[in-house]
């Protein structure tokens, strides 16, 4: 018995420290590291247009329709034909669109900073030396307006359009000539305090024959680091970078980039998306619900990685007009926002295998937090709120402890008289035991109980966005980042070290040695964590030693076990 009590507390310990290991580097290694910093936009970089998919007739794409560029009619005289992009601005987010091929080049969140100190707006997709990462969408099949030869050059009335006050959404229109008689608008809609892209393919066939084609929208990204989080260091969090996707079986599933090569997606499914995911943040294309969509991703030769959707075949009968539509979410991970877009969407907010821990725990602090108005006290509030459910668990666990401390002269004496003969020396504990009326793993019990409420706190503190440079008092200005000055790691190894002397100690050396060394190791651990994350586990701590000492006291006080 005693050395089962020996290994369970090992195994706890051993178990925790795995976790934690593996929780913080479970956000995946980060890809290369950012080149040197660059323009927003490199007006000299084009997206190749061997990089679109391909029809699913002969797998080959349509000759372009270059020959009538020069024929499209000119527009009025605010005219941005000249112009290479376009800007697309609401209240929340600013958009570049390259007028080759409409592609979304550029998004800006108006609403969250770059750096905790910066007054840059953070920047999702760009396309420069520094990071590519845009979002691409066209028309393939028998009229396909991009092909494997071009995409088309579309024009716009204005260069900048911007929501107006009062106003709760703005579009922008960009303007294809297909033919003499056939006319395409490609319409891009914000919406006021909406992440959420719509984009619309309208087409005004005058011609004598039906115009078809398949709508596809693809996010490409290459394999530069999470701009979102610091990547120096070696214990520096390494966020996952990747693709995630729904499937008809399984409403999330996530890739990384490096098994894209060898293992790439291939869905076909009603509704759907494809996102490509990294911390705090989320670019999704969402296709029509009601239609069924084929999902892809490819690796190109020049390394980027490409997430993809093809809507099925639309047709347009000659002498009528059509649309083709989709949508394109590119902004911060709000589940709630994301659960109305698509089902499985909001579990891009990944936590884990915990989820139906986290989640609760996640809606709590919320609440919590829309009452009190500062995370950090919301943590402490939500720390104490989980304390009190534990409460009665914690009481059993300190009591047990607690008891084997006051039998521990008793204990001592049994190992020194039976030194020579561990089974009688065992048989002597278990009868003590039973005579004390003590269970010797009653402590470590309630630790492995409480482990996947402490994993899955970890992932809300680390996976939500709402915590991204919010600040708390005093030096602690980022809650999501860890702690500067690293006070509050040092202050939770302290309460550790306090909280391991109010246990009776191990009468075994190695079980010694390795709790003697424990607050150390943890403290090393914590340093790196997010300043959050300590902050729940000391005032867990502290909460614990209040508790335990109480109860250490009233026990030694009495002289008696407490059941």
């Amino acid at each position: 018995m005693i050395d089962i009590q020996r290994y369970l507390l090992i195994a706890a310990i051993a178990a925790l420290s795995v976790m934690l290991l593996v929780e913080w580097k479970n956000f995946d290694v980060s890809p290369n590291a950012p080149l040197a910093a660059a323009a927003d936009v490199d007006t000299n970089t084009s997206e190749p247009a061997a990089d679109l998919p391909s029809t699913e007739a002969n797998g080959e794409l349509p000759a372009a329709h270059d020959d009538v560029a020069e024929a499209m009619p000119e527009l009025s005289s605010g005219t941005a034909s000249n112009a290479r992009y376009v800007t697309l601005k609401s209240d929340v987010l600013d958009l570049k669109i390259d007028l080759q091929g409409g592609d979304i080049v550029y998004a800006a969140m108006l609403e969250h900073k770059d750096g905790l100190e910066s007054d840059d707006a953070f920047v999702l997709l760009e396309n420069n030396q520094r990071r590519r990462f845009t979002a691409q969408s066209g028309l393939i099949g028998k009229n396909a307006t991009d092909t494997a030869d071009g995409r088309p050059r579309f024009r716009a009335a204005e260069e900048n359009l911007t929501l107006a006050d009062g106003e709760d959404s703005v579009s922008i229109d960009l303007h294809y000539a297909y033919s003499d008689d056939i006319s395409i608008i490609k319409r891009f809609t914000l919406q006021r305090g909406d992440y959420l892209i719509g984009m619309k393919y309208l087409i005004d066939n005058r011609s004598t024959e039906p115009f078809s084609a398949q709508l596809f929208g693809q996010l490409k990204r290459g394999n530069s680091a999470d701009p979102s989080v610091n990547n120096d260091g070696l214990f520096a969090m390494k966020p996952f970078i990747g693709v995630a996707y729904a499937t008809s079986e399984d409403p999330y599933n996530k890739r990384p980039f490096q098994k894209l090569l060898d293992k790439p997606v291939k869905e076909e499914m009603e509704g759907g998306w494809i996102a490509i995911i990294q911390h705090y943040f989320v670019s999704a294309w969402v296709p029509d619900q009601s239609a069924s969509n084929r999902f892809n991703t490819v690796v190109t030769s020049n390394d980027m990685n490409i997430a993809r959707f093809t809507s099925p075949a639309t047709s347009v009968a000659a002498g009528t007009q059509g649309d083709i539509d989709a949508a394109i979410y590119i902004g911060p991970k709000d589940q709630y926002r994301l659960e109305e877009i698509s089902p499985g969407l909001e579990l891009t907010v990944d936590y884990g295998w915990l989820w139906w821990i986290a989640q609760p725990l996640f809606w709590l602090l919320t609440k919590i937090h829309g009452v009190i108005g500062n995370w950090g006290w919301s943590i402490i509030v939500l720390t104490l709120m989980v304390k009190i459910a534990f409460f009665q668990l914690n009481a059993k666990a300190f009591t047990s402890m607690a008891n084997m401390r006051r039998v521990q002269p008793k204990l001592m004496e049994l190992r020194e008289r039976y030194a020579d003969d561990r089974q009688k020396q065992s048989q002597a504990m278990m009868e003590l035991y039973k005579k004390e009326k003590i269970n010797p793993i009653g402590g470590c019990l309630p630790m492995l109980v409480q482990m996947p409420v402490f994993i899955a706190l970890y992932w809300v503190l680390m996976e939500s966005v709402e915590l991204r440079h919010a600040p708390f008092m005093l030096w602690i200005n980022d809650l999501s980042a860890m702690d500067p000055y690293f006070i509050l790691p040092l202050i939770m190894g302290v309460s550790m070290f306090i909280q391991q002397k109010l246990n009776p100690p191990p009468a075994d050396p190695m079980q010694a040695k390795i709790m003697q060394w424990m607050p150390i190791v943890f403290t090393f651990f914590f340093l790196f964590f997010p300043a959050g994350l300590v902050l729940y586990w000391v005032v867990n701590n502290t909460l614990s030693i209040v508790q335990q000492y109480i109860i250490t006291r009233r026990i030694e006080k009495a002289g008696l076990s407490t059941r």
